[in-house]
C-alpha cells in the first residue's frame, strides 16, 4: 500500500471538477446531463486573439518564457491596469503565471509560514481553503450571510483579525455568489487593514470583466496599503480564454520577485502561446466584449425570475460574474420517501440523478446552507434546467 504525504491527505478534491466529472460520466452512459457546475464562458476566444496566437506561432515565440513572462506583455498588464483602473505598475511589479489560480498559489506560499492565519470570507472560491491548507496555514472563516449580499462588514473583519494572521484572502466580484464590493465598502474595509501593517490581501479579480454595476473598483486603489496587495487577475473569463491557462499577479517588487523565484522551480514561464495571445487580450478595449457581459446580464435574470417559482428558495441579487448561490436550506430534513437530504451535497446529487443537472454544494464554497448554480450557458439549457430543478424539488416533503 503507498502511503500518501500529509501534505496531500490533508487537500479535499475540487467539489466544482467533481460534480463536471461526475456528469461527463452520466453523459457517457446516454444520459441527457445539462451541466451548471463549472465556472466556463460558453463564448469563443475573440478572433483577433486566437489570431494573435497564430501569429505568435508563424514567429517562433515557440521557446522557454521568461519565468515572470514576457516584457511586453508585463508591460501590456501594467497599461491595462492603468487604463481600466487607474493603478501604477511596473513590469518588475508583474508575475506571469499558469492561471490565477497559479498566482494565488505563489503569493499563498511566499508569504506565509505554517501556523500563520489567512482570513477568508465564506462563501470563498474552493481553493483559497485547499490552497492555504498546502501551506500550513490555518483558515479562519468570515461568513458572510445572503441578507447581507454574502459580503463581510469592516466590523467582522476587524473582529477576525490577530496577530498571527498574515493574509486576507478574497474575490471581487465573487466566486461562488457573484456578489461585488463598492468602492466604500472596499474603503471601510481599507480602513481596517490600515491598521493592521501585518496583514497583506489578495484581492482576486478575475471576473473584473463581468460587472453589472458598472466601473470595476479594486482594493488596490488605497495608497495607504496597496504595497500589501496582491492584486490578481487573468484573461479566462473576461476574454473566455480558459483553456488557454494565463494569469497574472500586480505586487511589490518585493513580492514579484519572490513570486518569480518560487515560480521557477514549479512550472517556469507560462506558455509562449498563451501569452502572445493574453498581449492582444491585454490591448483589448473592454467594450469589444460587452455583448459577452450583456448576455449574462440576461441569463442571470431569467434565471433569478424562475428560481422564484421554486418554494422556500432564497436568492440574492448577483452583481457579477456568472453564478447565482440560492439558499436552500429550507429542504434540508426533506426526504423523497427513498432517501433524505441532510447537507447541501445531498441535495446536489438528488439533482443530478433525478433531474439530470449538475450543480455545486455550498459546503465546497464554505456554506453549507446553499449551492451554486452556473448560468454561463444557453438560454434554451437554463430554462430546461431550472424546470427540471423545480420538478424534482417539489418531489421532495
Amino acid at each position: 500500500m503507498t502511503v500518501l504525504s500529509k501534505r496531500i491527505e490533508r487537500l479535499s478534491e475540487s467539489e466544482t471538477l467533481a460534480m463536471a466529472q461526475r456528469s461527463r460520466e452520466l453523459k457517457a452512459e446516454g444520459f441527457d446531463v445539462i451541466n451548471l457546475s463549472l465556472g466556463e464562458p460558453d463564448f469563443y476566444t475573440p478572433y483577433s486573439i486566437k489570431e494573435a496566437a497564430k501569429k505568435g506561432i508563424d514567429e517562433n515565440h515557440t521557446f522557454y518564457t521568461p519565468v515572470n513572462g514576457y516584457l511586453d506583455l508585463r508591460q501590456s498588464i501594467c497599461d491595462k491596469l492603468k487604463r481600466d483602473n487607474d493603478l501604477d505598475y511596473s513590469p518588475e511589479q508583474i508575475v506571469v503565471s499558469t492561471g490565477a489560480k497559479q498566482a494565488v498559489a505563489n503569493s499563498v506560499l511566499c508569504l506565509t509560514d505554517p501556523g500563520q492565519e489567512a482570513v477568508i470570507p465564506a462563501p470563498y472560491w474552493v481553493s483559497y481553503k485547499d490552497i492555504a491548507a498546502m501551506a500550513e496555514v490555518d483558515g479562519v472563516y468570515i461568513r458572510a450571510a445572503i441578507e447581507n449580499d454574502f459580503k463581510i462588514t469592516a466590523e467582522q473583519l476587524e473582529k477576525a483579525i490577530t496577530p498571527s494572521t498574515r493574509l486576507f484572502i478574497f474575490s471581487s466580484p465573487c466566486n461562488p455568489t457573484g456578489s461585488v464590493y463598492t468602492k466604500h465598502e472596499l474603503r471601510q474595509l481599507a480602513e481596517v487593514f490600515e491598521r493592521n501593517p501585518h496583514v497583506f490581501i489578495i484581492s482576486d479579480e478575475i471576473y473584473e470583466h463581468i460587472n453589472f454595476m458598472g466601473k470595476h473598483e479594486s482594493i488596490a486603489q488605497f495608497e495607504n496599503i496597496r504595497s500589501r496587495v496582491i492584486l490578481v487577475n487573468g484573461v479566462s473569463k473576461g476574454f473566455c480564454m480558459t483553456g488557454w491557462r494565463l494569469g497574472y499577479m500586480a505586487a511589490s517588487k518585493e513580492i514579484a520577485k519572490a513570486c518569480t523565484k518560487l515560480q521557477g522551480q514549479f512550472t517556469s514561464g507560462a506558455s509562449s502561446v498563451s501569452q502572445r495571445a493574453a498581449l492582444k487580450a491585454m490591448k483589448t478595449d473592454p467594450l469589444e466584449t460587452k455583448h459577452m457581459l450583456e448576455k449574462f446580464k440576461e441569463r442571470r435574470d431569467l434565471v433569478l425570475e424562475m428560481l422564484k417559482d421554486i418554494p422556500q428558495l432564497k436568492t440574492n441579487l448577483p452583481q457579477g460574474a456568472f453564478y447565482i448561490f440560492p439558499d436552500i436550506s429550507a429542504y434540508l430534513g426533506k426526504s423523497d420517501e427513498k432517501s433524505t437530504i441532510a447537507s447541501s451535497k445531498d441535495l446536489c446529487m438528488y439533482i443530478l440523478n433525478k433531474a439530470n443537472v449538475a450543480v455545486v454544494p455550498g459546503e465546497a464554497f464554505g456554506d453549507p446552507n446553499c449551492i451554486r448554480i452556473s448560468y454561463a450557458t444557453s438560454e434554451k439549457l437554463l430554462i430546461e434546467a431550472i424546470r427540471r430543478i423545480k420538478d424534482a424539488l417539489a418531489k421532495l416533503t
